[in-house]
């Protein structure tokens, strides 16, 4: 078999790729500064500008976007004529959660059993580092046959919407032939796979009160309404007996038509627990990428540790809601309002606000562009064809992207396979998977310029 010249590159250039990998997981860079100082976000973001300015790309900007956070923006020209494609990645990562469950520093990129692990080693600082693999082996191997701009978000776990309100108001800043995105991942490590559907979202926070103020519960419970005990009931509402999803007006049994996910598999992937059994109904498909689920992420209540005998006068949770192709994620969030109003009981008070949303996308993967992917994934990947999937997450920016640039091709790639438990506590990355995808993503832009001059 000939050597390919551009995986040798790749191969060459992994050891520098972890070094900047771990530079850049040590930046805390969650866009929240309840969570972390802003400046941890702003240190990143200049990371990122830097490592663009070295690779020779123009016009490299920190734009502050809407929402507070920032963006990195820049463009590497191409031979006159060719194709313009933009690689999209985010720095921002998800919060770390309880730092003494990992197994090492959350924000200090550690090798073990083969693997790197750090929070957005996968999710989606590893994304960064294969667009510049990619870049890499193409400038060492005659040059990048196509115009690249790159885009780095600065909020997207937030769910903010900065970039998205920013790309509105510049139109002309990300116009391309092509979009890669490279914040989604493979179905299993070494099974390359493009993302073709993802959920919206929506989330909102809903507040109960029935009391001017906490009440001894020896004295007044029995009668006093408790405001957690009525957010409890609440938030049962939204599941039936199986844990499927409910809320009243919304479908919730469309069937997937794709790649099938072995209940077995997905036992594993998940890490349940023996004996505990999987919610809702239809295919493990269909429940994760066809239909609508909703997610408790936090609720305000005593902690255990220190709790005094009351009755709680206030509760409040962060309810979030994907919403699958097909339905409109506006429509959902009222449903979702309706619904958490109408359940309430007790006459108590109930607020409900939207902190957050994000619209379902779906890919034509009858594009040419996908053509040109399938057969740069052969060659990442010796053997295997490209599947496709569906996606249960949410990447808004798709959406204002399809709507700002109808002709593009958008393509949905990305690290973040079963293994990586992004999101999760001892978050990791594949460096196999990292550097087949560069491989990958490298062939593309070449196959992608020549069908273009075809």
């Amino acid at each position: 078999m000939t050597a390919d010249p551009i995986a040798e590159t790749v191969a060459s250039l992994m050891p520098r790729a972890r070094a900047e990998l771990a530079e850049l997981v040590a930046f805390r860079s969650v866009a929240d500064p309840a969570v972390f100082p802003k400046s941890e976000c702003e240190a990143a973001a200049a990371w990122v500008a830097g490592a663009l300015r070295t690779e020779g790309f123009q016009d490299v900007a920190v734009l502050d976007t809407p929402d507070g956070s920032q963006s990195v923006y820049g463009v590497l020209p191409g031979p006159e004529g060719a194709p313009t494609v933009l690689l999209y990645a985010h720095y921002d990562v998800q919060p770390p959660l309880d730092e003494a469950a990992w197994l090492s520093p959350p924000f200090e990129l550690t090798e073990r059993d083969g693997r790197w692990y750090g929070r957005g080693a996968a999710d989606c600082k590893g994304g960064f580092l294969m667009h510049l693999l990619a870049l890499r082996a193409l400038k060492a191997n005659g040059g990048v046959p196509v115009t690249v701009k790159v885009i780095a978000e600065g909020s997207e776990e937030q769910g903010t919407g900065g970039l998205e309100r920013y790309a509105e108001a510049h139109p002309d800043l990300l116009t391309a032939d092509t979009i890669v995105i490279g914040d989604t991942g493979n179905f299993r490590v070494g099974l390359p796979t493009v993302t073709a559907t993802l959920r919206g979202m929506t989330l909102l926070r809903v507040r109960v009160d029935t009391l001017e103020g906490n009440l001894h519960s020896g004295q007044f419970g029995g009668a006093a309404p408790d405001a957690l005990a009525a957010l409890i009931r609440v938030l049962d509402s939204l599941r039936a007996e199986d844990g499927s999803t409910r809320v009243e007006g919304l479908a919730a049994d469309a069937v997937w038509e794709g790649l099938d996910y072995p209940e077995a598999d997905f036992r594993t992937d998940a890490k349940v627990l023996d004996g505990v059994e999987l919610i809702g109904d239809g295919t493990v498909s269909d429940r994760i990428w066809a239909r609508p689920s909703v997610t408790v992420i936090g609720i305000d209540a005593p902690p255990v540790v220190g709790a005094t005998p009351s009755i709680q006068a206030g509760a409040r949770a962060t309810v979030s809601l994907r919403v699958p192709p097909g339905q409109d994620t506006a429509e959902a969030t009222k449903l979702l309002t309706a619904h958490l109003e109408k359940h309430t009981p007790w006459g108590a008070r109930v607020a409900v606000e939207q902190i957050g949303q994000g619209s379902a996308f779906r890919a034509d993967t009858s594009s040419p562009a996908y053509a040109a992917m399938a057969e740069a994934m052969r060659a990442g990947y010796p053997g295997q064809e490209m599947q496709t999937a569906g996606q249960g997450g949410s990447i808004p920016l798709c959406n204002t992207l399809a709507a700002l640039y109808p002709n593009a091709e958008i393509l949905l790639i990305g690290l973040s396979e079963p293994a990586a438990q992004i999101h999760a506590v001892n978050e990791s990355v594949s460096p196999e998977e990292l550097e087949r995808l560069s491989v990958t993503e490298a062939h593309f832009l070449v196959n992608y310029a020549e069908s273009k001059r075809g």
